[in-house]
């Protein structure tokens, strides 16, 4: 009974207009957030960290998307607004999807642009108090998110990036 009501259901949605179709998947869907971190690295191998005002252990440069915005632009619009920096982003992203929080990350690998002053890097908004160069063997505490990026970005790429030494 229970499946033959659910096909019937799935007949009537088939021929519901499209704007109610778009509107009930979104009313029974749950819905995310969506952020681009940027795990920017130095020639030398470096990762560029922030400590957020509102986070007691250092993370990566990123935030959530403005409406419309293709995610690899947020990417690199988060990366100027919080640091100053202009980047390339390098190969495909990773994706970090966090049912419980409702988040979904797109993690980018990148590069300072060429001829950037890297020495000028420093925080450029309110929501960053300190930004910092860490050797990737030798990062400090890492925001818990901020370490699964690490973990995501280097499981799809077969590349690591660094070694979390703990998160929380």
């Amino acid at each position: 009974m229970r499946r033959a009501v659910h096909l019937w259901l799935l007949r009537v949605f088939r021929v519901l207009p499209r704007r109610l179709r778009l509107g009930v998947v979104h009313a029974l869907s749950p819905s995310f957030t969506v952020g681009a971190i940027c795990v920017i690295e130095r020639a030398d191998g470096a990762v560029l960290l922030v400590r957020h005002s509102y986070r007691h252990r250092w993370g990566l440069p990123g935030g959530l998307l403005e409406r419309g915005e293709d995610v690899d632009a947020g990417a690199r619009r988060e990366a100027v607004e919080e640091v100053g920096l202009e980047v390339d982003l390098e190969g495909e992203p990773a994706v970090v999807v966090d049912p419980d929080a409702r988040r979904v990350d797109v993690v980018f690998r990148a590069r300072p642009v060429e001829g950037a002053d890297l020495d000028a890097v420093r925080p450029r908004s309110p929501e960053v108090l300190e930004v910092k160069w860490f050797d990737a063997a030798a990062l400090p505490e890492l925001q818990h998110e901020t370490a699964g990026a690490l973990v995501a970005l280097a499981r799809a790429t077969a590349r690591p990036v660094a070694r979390p030494a703990s998160a929380s």
